[in-house]
């Protein structure tokens, strides 16, 4: 007996992934775990006859020759896997995308960082010119915009983008896709949203807002991954990590999601015995309650940082600067020679203002050319510390409307950080 299976909680990435599979594998049969997410439930109710399943408490272990297990690589992801994972006869194919390294060890498959485990099976079909319906296409797709965010997410890699374009070739339905990837958002998600907001504690660690929320649960709830996202959204947070503390099962549900080039949640779910991508991650911790899970992730960022690039590192220095009593002739003429738009005034080490060749070419008035530029500078500057984060500059770049930062270690001018130089960061140009 051959069977195909892949994590708990099942997602559209999750679900393509045993589609696609079943043509690679065609003598093997599907196992679905029994925890379904809820959009992916209401796609298959419509769909379930043109997809048999089996489920995990039907499997046979003594029969199992072949276990091809897609999108997840560790046992404990799987369902009613366990009374497999010591037979040193059993034929074990792998096919995953996570970054972390798993304990499933598997004779085959492919294992590659990209944005969906979908995608690496399509990429499979379309090499062996397998034939695809509609139908089918449309799920792959499905999988692989979910896992990718519409090809937006961080993970997302070309190779997503062209089995995509694969996928919307042989007539993937995009209508299609857009309704069955609406999270669903009814009045229990609302009122736990609403509990969330409520209870929130906003922090900085390590230069990143972070924040963290708790709630109990009542039995079994799909669909809190877009509670905890939509979390982050409301409260511009770097991170959020929602805590859901399931009663009846006596165990934590923890959901974190984070923005790019910020917080790597996976790292922190993996101690938890979790893990997913850095933007993206989740764990189930039994026994232990969300304040006793709150304390342990503060320790980890405490200890591991899990902070960006610091300011530091992408600044320029020395820093060319102009003395308070340069006149204002003197200041525009070292500014246009050296092809700088503004500098900082510093008065010894100390920052005491800056000036911009916009102010300057305001003042045409002789006496005001012969000025010295502490008369014009503007003085309410505003700086970063060196182990500020990336994201943190930004933030105040756009608050500001401004295209500098000085970068102030106790009130010394230690280097300058340009709008340009975070462009050069974020598209990978340095």
């Amino acid at each position: 007996m051959e069977i195909i299976t892949t994590h708990k909680n099942v997602d559209f990435d999750a679900l393509a992934s045993v589609v696609a599979a079943k043509h690679l594998y065609p003598e093997a049969q599907i196992v679905l775990p029994r925890s379904i997410n809820a959009n992916v439930r209401a796609f298959l109710s419509i769909h379930k006859d043109l997809f048999p399943f089996l489920s995990p408490l039907a499997v046979r272990h003594d029969e199992v020759s072949r276990l091809v297990v897609v999108d997840a690589n560790r046992w404990e992801r799987l369902d009613g896997m366990a009374p497999l994972m010591n037979r040193s006869d059993l034929d074990v194919h792998l096919w995953d995308h996570h970054p972390d390294i798993g304990d499933i060890h598997a004779a085959s498959g492919r294992q590659a960082l990209v944005g969906s485990a979908a995608t690496l099976l399509v990429q499979e079909l379309e090499r062996r010119r397998a034939a695809i319906d509609p139908i089918q296409a449309t799920l792959f797709l499905a999988g692989i915009y979910e896992d990718t965010g519409h090809l937006t997410f961080p993970c997302t890699r070309a190779t997503d983008a062209r089995a995509a374009a694969f996928l919307l070739e042989v007539q993937a339905d995009l209508n299609v896709i857009q309704t069955a990837l609406r999270p669903g958002y009814g009045l229990q998600h609302k009122e736990i949203l609403t509990h969330l907001l409520e209870t929130a504690q906003r922090i900085t660690m390590n230069g990143h807002v972070v924040c963290f929320a708790k709630a109990d649960l009542n039995g079994h709830v799909s669909g809190l991954a877009s509670v905890v996202t939509m979390l982050r959204d409301v409260l511009s947070a770097d991170a959020a990590f929602g805590l859901f503390w399931d009663s009846r099962r006596r165990q934590s549900i923890v959901i974190a999601r984070s923005g790019p080039d910020s917080v790597d949640v996976a790292a922190l779910m993996k101690p938890l015995g979790g893990g997913g991508r850095p933007e993206a991650a989740s764990a189930l911790v039994k026994g232990t309650r969300p304040e006793g899970i709150e304390n342990w992730i503060r320790e980890l960022m405490a200890q591991n940082g899990h902070a960006s690039v610091p300011i530091f590192d992408l600044m320029s220095f020395p820093v060319f600067t102009v003395g308070p009593d340069e006149t204002v002739d003197a200041v525009h003429a070292q500014l246009k020679g050296r092809g700088h738009t503004g500098a900082p005034v510093v008065e010894g080490e100390k920052l005491v203002g800056v000036i911009s060749v916009r102010d300057l070419v305001k003042l045409e008035r002789p006496t005001q050319r012969s000025a010295p530029v502490k008369a014009f500078m503007k003085r309410d500057v505003i700086t970063i510390d060196p182990q500020a984060t990336i994201p943190t500059a930004l933030r105040l770049m756009v608050k500001h409307d401004i295209g500098r930062l000085p970068v102030v270690d106790n009130g010394r001018l230690v280097g300058i950080v340009t709008r340009s130089d975070l462009m050069l960061y974020y598209y990978n140009l340095i």
